[in-house]
């Protein structure tokens, strides 16, 4: 993970964020039962305890901690070893974590597999390429859609590897281990993902 400025490694930060986030949580809405919450979506706290638990364990077999962008990298170097061997070599990141198919591509995939999985019994299947809020603020013009999906997955694996880590990194493995980096970086993930909705979906 990201090493802070000494200014910042003090428990007090960490105190703050392990005591405030969750007191802000329970202040929106203290009325939600998280065994009965309603719409088809899963309850969001149960979820969040299963992912939990699921970091657990695959600490406790693999002794690794879940992430994604990790794969992205991985993806890019196996493309770049066929594109450009010799440049792709030559980079520092990919000599000290070699290119290679390991067990984030079957997390990726599982992750992929389990998604379907729980939107079928919970009929969250939309069989829509456009989302029917951006469709109602931008348009249903495929073209646009994904050209704004693929510069935010740009931009995302960029910030992931300059943060090391990303929403998976930081926001489950390194706030699990108490790390004050990662909860820096998850409060600066919904600074920035509420800042971003709040300007590309303002009425």
């Amino acid at each position: 993970m990201t090493r802070l400025p000494v200014c910042l490694r003090h428990p007090a930060w960490l105190a703050l964020l392990l005591l405030g986030v969750p007191a802000a949580a329970t202040a929106a809405d203290p009325a939600l039962d998280a065994t009965n919450y309603p719409g088809p979506a899963w309850s969001p706290y149960l979820v969040g305890a299963g992912i939990g638990v699921l970091a657990w364990i695959t600490f406790y077999f693999s002794d690794k901690p879940i992430g994604a962008s990790s794969f992205y990298a991985s993806m890019a170097g196996l493309i770049g070893k066929l594109v450009a061997p010799g440049r792709t070599e030559s980079l520092s990141y990919f000599k000290e974590n070699r290119p290679r198919v390991n067990w984030e591509f079957l997390f990726m995939a599982a992750a992929v597999l389990g998604a379907a999985a729980a939107a079928w019994p919970s009929g969250e299947q939309t069989n829509r390429w456009i989302p029917e809020m951006w469709d109602a603020r931008f348009g249903d013009s495929i073209a646009l859609r994904g050209a704004f999906a693929f510069a935010g997955g740009v931009l995302m694996a960029f910030g992931a590897r300059l943060a090391g880590g990303c929403t998976s990194g930081h926001g489950i493995s390194g706030t699990l281990q108490l790390n004050v980096a990662s909860w820096i970086a998850v409060v600066c993930f919904f600074i920035g993902g509420a800042f971003v909705a709040a300007l590309l979906f303002r009425s």
